[in-house]
């Protein structure tokens, strides 16, 4: 039975919402990952946070700090010391991406096994066919 989106619900899939560039930065796989660092451990370094996060790159990790601190979600703060020394902390707003986020871990976690059997099944059909 399929079901037509409300006319709210159907501006998020349009490419120009302002909602759906929100969730696309959130749904960012990098964001996910320095937020949830960010939500358990207060304050961290760059260097920190780039060791945590494995397989970022520095590039990258740059380029989710600076989008997050434009969103609203993280806060720099810079310490004039020798070598100065930064830190990364969510906001307020960011804070609120607690909950949602953390749900979705969970289900992650708890739904691992489902996934990774779905896909073996999966790819046993697409070589069965092939």
């Amino acid at each position: 039975m399929e079901t037509i989106p409300s006319p709210a619900d159907a501006e998020l899939y349009q490419g120009n919402c302002p909602t759906r560039a929100i969730l696309d930065r959130i749904a960012d796989k990098w964001t996910t990952l320095v937020i949830g660092l960010l939500s358990h451990g207060g304050t961290r370094r760059f260097n920190e946070l780039k060791r945590l996060v494995g397989g970022i790159s520095q590039k990258m990790l740059t380029q989710t700090l600076r989008d997050l601190e434009r969103d609203g979600l993280v806060k720099r703060t810079v310490y004039a010391e020798i070598p100065p020394r930064v830190e990364y902390e969510l906001t307020s707003l960011g804070e609120t991406l607690r909950g949602p986020l953390g749900a979705l871990g969970e289900w992650a976690a708890a739904h691992s096994d489902d996934v990774r059997i779905a896909q073996e099944a999966f790819d046993k059909q697409v070589a069965a066919r092939t």
